[in-house]
């Protein structure tokens, strides 16, 4: 016979105690005894069509029970669109843009989008394009009213660019705005003495641009679907020349909702 644990009779309270330590204890030996749970190592990607060359290179674990099996399902307009891409080939920046063109998958205005893997982090700059994204950029200027707003926890900018006096009542926001990249800083560009010149600037279409925090990869909006294909052509050009052919060791081009598609860049 098993070794029989004595119980406490008459104490009620500690009956109780030891009631629930036997049930949490037989309940844990039931988990031990089930095998179907396994743990699985999941790459994370980006978005762009799980292409290995863009992939981040950062695995987490996840666990789910043997008997789930979860796949991801491609609509009929998706596949259709994949046909049209030869996965193995690079493409010249006036071809991807024409089949992207081609490509009917949804009646919204999608985004064209450039992805980058780069040959380091850290990587960033400023470049003014040749044509409109078809993005409206928030530009504010810090001023009472800026900084009351911050204090509400209400941020409704893209770019807040300061004179130089704010900078010490702009301090206290720094955990808030700096992870989302909206502290201004003299090496962005957006502390300045002529605050009104630098809105201008970036009203006028001017993008900062950067590598992810832990990843070589850079994601850049250029334009609409909807945009003009020589439009398309000329932002991307201008955009490629800002970040460094030099840095660029893959490149794909592709819609918000479309497979990606190789470029060849020396073309």
């Amino acid at each position: 016979m098993g070794k029989v644990k004595p119980r406490l009779i008459g104490d009620t309270e500690v009956e109780e105690k030891q009631k629930k330590e036997q049930k949490a204890k037989a309940a844990e030996k039931k988990m031990l005894k089930k095998k179907d749970i396994k743990i699985e190592e999941k790459v994370v990607d980006v978005g762009v069509d799980n292409e290995p060359s863009v992939e981040k290179k950062e695995k987490k674990v996840v666990k789910k029970t043997a008997s789930v099996k979860t796949s991801a399902v491609k609509g009929k307009k998706y596949l259709e669109a994949k046909n049209m891409v030869d996965k193995n080939k690079f493409y010249s920046l006036q071809e991807a843009v024409d089949i992207l063109k081609k490509m009917k998958l949804t009646k919204f205005d999608q985004s064209v989008e450039l992805h980058f893997t780069v040959d380091e982090t850290g990587l960033k700059g400023e470049v003014e394009l040749p044509f409109s994204t078809g993005k409206v950029v928030r530009v504010k200027v810090v001023d009472d009213s800026i900084l009351s707003d911050l204090e509400k926890g209400k941020i409704e900018f893209d770019v807040l660019v300061t004179h130089p006096s704010f900078m010490p009542r702009l301090a206290k926001f720094a955990k808030v705005l700096g992870p989302k990249g909206l502290m201004p800083n003299p090496k962005a560009g957006t502390v300045s003495t002529k605050p009104e010149d630098v809105v201008k600037k970036f009203e006028k279409g001017m993008l900062r641009w950067k590598t992810e925090a832990k990843f070589p990869l850079i994601h850049q909006m250029i334009g609409k679907i909807s945009n003009e294909e020589k439009n398309l052509i000329a932002n991307a050009e201008k955009f490629i020349s800002a970040v460094g052919k030099a840095h660029i060791q893959s490149a794909f081009i592709k819609t918000t909702m479309s497979p990606a598609v190789k470029l060849e860049l020396n073309k």
